[in-house]
């Protein structure tokens, strides 16, 4: 055999072997894992400069917010507590690539310390926290 026709056969086996990979990545994708994005803003929409510090009386405004990552239709259930004492909960329901905010607004009314929390449950578990975000806010008097 001369020299171009072997260069030629091994071209033509690695054009081949190309062709039979790219063939099977297309037939059998890797599938990534879903995920849920769970996150809170101030009331202007953005990260940061959550109102953490209130005097007695002050309205506090969040915004909770989830899109749904799970390639699937997914059904969630929100529950907002302080200090472990349940104040709101809603039910969600988003289809893939689906974005939902729900507004919270609350009044600062006792002063101290608290902790308030944005648990999120895929349901149908309501047993587990799927994500969880929360903010410590102080309420001083006048």
């Amino acid at each position: 055999m001369d020299f171009d026709k072997t260069v030629s056969i091994i071209i033509l086996i690695i054009l081949i072997i190309g062709v039979i990979g790219v063939v099977y990545i297309i037939l059998n994708p890797v599938e990534s894992k879903g995920f849920t994005e769970f996150y809170i803003l101030n009331s202007n929409g953005s990260a940061g400069n959550y109102p953490t510090n209130l005097t007695i009386g002050d309205k506090g405004n969040i915004i909770i917010g989830i899109t749904n990552n799970e390639h699937l239709n997914s059904n969630y259930l929100v529950k907002i507590k302080r200090n472990n004492t349940l104040l709101k909960q809603e039910n969600v329901s988003l289809g893939n690539g689906e974005k939902k905010e729900i507004t919270y607004n609350f009044t600062a009314a006792t002063t101290g310390q608290y902790k308030l929390e944005f648990d999120l449950y895929k349901l149908p578990d309501t047993n587990n926290i799927y994500r969880s975000v929360f903010l410590w806010v102080n309420v001083k008097g006048y």
